[in-house]
């Protein structure tokens, strides 16, 4: 039988569930706890968490909470979006891009004080126990892990808050009674699934969306915004530089405003099950367009057919929790090289759940006029030449095709 840890870092919402979950540790294994809380832009005050992290007996050295905006979007959204990424060609991975860097906060931690286990919420039947696992294992190898959803008895609704009652957990009027779904957000999106949302076949009743205002209730004229990249990267908007985080809240705002980003998704988990979830995602669904208009014109069309043949593994990488694994790392250095010249302006039109691209402009740009025009181009290409490219491209169909008609 294992040790029992003697110091854990959990990942520390302060709702109910993480709540229980701190004082099961103590009771458990008696063991001493370090809250870690991000600050990813979920919204909401995170004091409470501190509060309630010292009304359950922690001391005030014991408690981080740290605002990762910044970091967030620059070191690890940013860096997806260079690939443009989709997992199963729709979900824009809002949840699954998270995980690494609470783990890894987690372990900066772990390291700082000398833990020798770490802890996370996530239930025994998702993706997020693979993602959080997997970062911490990649960055300590011989960390302790607790999953107490994998390990307890408090398997419902009724049993966590009796085991809250039980230890003068505070509980929200609003947490009594059985929630309607559940919900995961960050800056970049938000997260619903479960309960109402089980049966893939009813619609999504309008509460559960959080980010957006319906595209029917969007404004009947277009909003037109101009977003200017560098590297790959959003780095003004409307002519005006902006940090990555203010970038992305201030695209979420126009998305939220023009009905955009919202998704009923059906997906593959990585643990084997399907499931159906609700996510809405406004400021990257403007910035996947935005992005591929302004590779558009500066990526050759070799590597950007590569890119898009990268991409699925890629995205299956981040969704499946190998963000620290060696080949996750060997696609970014190669996307990442593709970059260097996806600067310029793309300007789009905004109008009830859609993005237009109308128009992308670039220094770097490989868009040459000369040659796609229906006039006179100067000779830059000779039409007589296309003739011979077509037959030795169709050399071996004329093959197939001569052997075909012998049959």
């Amino acid at each position: 039988m294992a040790a029992r840890p003697k110091k854990v870092v959990l990942a520390y919402s302060g709702g109910l569930d993480t709540s229980v979950i701190l004082k099961w540790l103590q009771t458990e294994y008696g063991c001493e706890v370090i809250t870690f809380t991000a600050d990813l832009g979920q919204g909401g005050e995170l004091e409470p968490a501190r509060e309630k992290a010292l009304l359950l007996g922690i001391k005030p050295e014991n408690i981080f909470i740290e605002d990762v905006r910044d970091e967030f979007v620059r070191d690890y959204v940013f860096p997806m979006f260079r690939a443009n990424t989709v997992y199963e060609g729709q979900y824009l991975l809002g949840t699954s891009i998270a995980r690494p860097l609470i783990a890894k906060k987690q372990i900066d931690i772990a390291n700082k004080l000398g833990a020798d286990a770490v802890a996370h919420g996530a239930t025994g039947k998702g993706n997020d126990q693979v993602r959080f696992e997997m970062s911490y294992y990649a960055l300590k190898p011989d960390v302790r892990i607790v999953a107490p959803w994998r390990e307890w008895h408090l398997d419902s609704r009724t049993k966590l808050i009796a085991f809250a009652e039980e230890h003068q957990i505070p509980i929200a009027k609003d947490k009594r009674g059985e929630a309607p779904f559940s919900v995961d957000a960050n800056l970049l999106h938000s997260s619903s699934e479960g309960k109402v949302l089980e049966d893939p076949n009813v619609e999504a009743d309008e509460m559960v969306y959080q980010r957006t205002i319906s595209p029917e209730a969007a404004p009947d004229k277009p909003t037109t915004i101009v977003i200017g990249f560098e590297k790959g990267d959003p780095v003004t908007l409307d002519g005006k530089k902006l940090g990555p985080a203010d970038m992305l809240a201030a695209l979420n705002k126009l998305g939220h405003d023009n009905g955009i980003g919202r998704l009923d998704l059906v997906e593959n988990r990585f643990v084997g099950m399907k499931s159906r979830g609700v996510y809405e995602t406004p400021g990257g669904t403007i910035l996947l367009q935005a992005h591929r208009a302004i590779e558009s014109i500066t990526l050759d069309r070799g590597a950007m057919h590569l890119k898009d043949e990268l991409m699925p593994r890629y995205a299956e990488l981040i969704y499946n929790g190998f963000w620290f694994a060696p080949e996750r790392e060997m696609l970014q250095a190669a996307i990442d090289h593709s970059q260097a010249m996806v600067a310029g302006t793309v300007t789009l039109k905004l109008y009830k759940g859609n993005v237009i691209v109308t128009g992308r402009e670039s220094p770097y740009s490989l868009y040459a006029k000369d040659l796609v025009t229906f006039e006179e181009d100067g000779g830059a290409y000779d039409q007589k030449d296309a003739g011979g490219f077509i037959k030795l491209n169709a050399l071996r169909l004329r093959t197939l095709g001569v052997r075909n008609a012998k049959k």
